[in-house]
């Protein structure tokens, strides 16, 4: 039986945020941003060891700056928050806008951050010894959504973009693909979420981008979900910001470049993709509490309990596992063994009198919901290798799901029956028309999530027209 009645539900009850009373924006509470510190302070590291460093833009955008790149305000007009005065006033105890205050130029409130970033190139790169520049941003942007789901698609929402500046096409198309592999081992080795590599298509690829890669996976509800991009924006933005470098033979060249990021959507895939009807399953490489330490009261002998369990938690932290002791006598056993079933601690250790006496403890494992008796000789070792083999089996099991979800289809009327009773992946033939993509998408609501990289080149029919298709593509409805 469900312990949640639905995924805000879970959400809610499990404490990881709540709304915040402004359609789309939602409050991440200490345990759910947790998880996104958890996956910041990895990724950061990451990022760093392969030479990027961290940098701050403004929050606010000119609109004159931002309307540099055409495709690119087209692309995110309809998202945009505009500020167009700065100052308000009380008159007759009501607030108004001070018509006064109005702004000269009106300010985006920041969507995404090339433009800004262009912009300094602009002024900082002369010559090719000024190249490359990698540089991260860790923040949060604004973009308008009509229809919002915590995590997964808010108004606000906190990520980390990287914007990086080139001399050279190649270098820079090495980088994005560099940034893609990044990504998905990163996905799959801390979060346990399997994901398909691909390139969007002219029509969902990102504004202002030559070519944007991407990774994809798929949820428990056969819906697709894109976890992360990396853009190839070939000269696009260095053009219209006229960003040149003097190359080695002394001639000027437009810089290239890319730009790629991640969000606090992998908070809401880690929900839909890894949680049951107990609640969430948080993989031990990025849970805020691996370990759970629960005692069970014996009036006549707590204070040996307590004791046993502080020692015990104490030998986990010296080998830097994050264990949380719960001490508080005002709630049950049951009531604790129920609260971290739902917020997902990959491991809960039950110790009483008995368990001391006979030097064992009792461990429940979250993603099998078996509890075995162990000695606690070599205990240690012993909660290191469990949570290897939860993180490695949490990947198992989603790897299984992703298979699973992948049909292969050549008949248009299948495709729409397994799309609407299973759903997944179509991987279908399309015979790479625009017009196609969007008719496709227009009857099932299914797009091309991506074309897998490198695939196999396979002549077959269009599944919808019945032209000649030199590949298959990847069909999915989405979130």
């Amino acid at each position: 039986m469900k312990k949640y009645k639905s995924y805000n539900d879970l959400i809610y009850k499990s404490g990881l945020a709540e709304l915040s009373g402004i359609r789309g924006f939602m409050i991440i509470k200490p345990y759910g941003l947790s998880i996104w510190e958890n996956i910041k302070i990895i990724l950061d590291k990451i990022l760093k060891n392969t030479g990027h460093s961290n940098v701050y833009f403004p929050f606010l955008i000119p609109k004159s700056l931002f309307s540099k790149e055409k495709s690119h305000i087209k692309g995110f007009a309809k998202e945009c928050a505009i500020i167009t005065h700065y100052r308000m006033l009380i008159k007759n105890d009501k607030i108004i806008i001070d018509p006064k205050s109005k702004l000269e130029e009106e300010l985006i409130v920041r969507p995404t951050s090339e433009t800004l970033f262009w912009q300094y190139y602009g002024k900082c790169i002369k010559s090719y010894k000024d190249l490359p520049i990698l540089l991260n941003q860790w923040s949060n942007v604004v973009r308008w959504e009509m229809k919002t789901k915590m995590f997964i698609r808010t108004s606000e929402f906190l990520w980390q973009e990287g914007h990086t500046a080139h001399y050279s096409k190649k270098e820079a198309i090495n980088q994005s693909i560099k940034m893609l592999n990044i990504y998905s081992n990163f996905l799959e080795n801390f979060l346990s979420i399997p994901v398909i590599k691909g390139i969007k298509t002219e029509n969902e690829k990102f504004y202002g981008a030559e070519k944007t890669y991407c990774i994809e996976s798929i949820m428990n509800d056969g819906k697709a979900i894109q976890l992360g991009t990396s853009h190839f924006l070939g000269q696009n933005f260095s053009k219209k910001f006229n960003v040149k470098f003097t190359n080695k033979i002394g001639k000027k060249e437009y810089v290239w470049g890319t730009s790629w990021g991640i969000s606090t959507r992998l908070i809401g895939s880690l929900i839909l993709l890894h949680s049951d009807n107990l609640g969430l399953i948080i993989p031990p490489k990025i849970a805020p509490i691996q370990v759970v330490i629960i005692p069970i009261w014996d009036n006549n002998n707590n204070e040996i309990i307590n004791e046993f369990c502080i020692k015990l938690k104490k030998k986990l932290e010296n080998i830097h596992i994050k264990v949380k002791y719960d001490y508080n006598n005002n709630v049950t056993p049951g009531w604790k063994f129920n609260e971290y079933e739902l917020k997902g601690i990959p491991i809960r250790i039950t110790i009483g009198n008995k368990e001391i006496k006979k030097n064992i403890c009792e461990i429940y494992r979250r993603d099998t919901l078996k509890k075995n008796i162990y000695n606690n000789e070599n205990f240690s070792h012993l909660i290191n290798k469990l949570l290897e083999d939860i993180q490695c089996n949490l990947l198992k099991k989603a790897k299984l799901k992703l298979k699973n979800f992948i049909t292969t289809v050549d008949d248009y009327e299948v495709f729409k029956n397994i799309l609407y009773k299973k759903g997944g992946f179509l991987s279908a033939h399309w015979d790479g028309k625009k017009e196609t993509e969007i008719k496709i998408k227009k009857e099932t609501n299914a797009s091309i999530r991506c074309i897998p990289i490198n695939n196999k080149k396979e002549t077959g029919k269009c599944i919808f027209t019945g032209k000649k298709s030199n590949e298959r593509v990847l069909f999915a409805k989405s979130y």
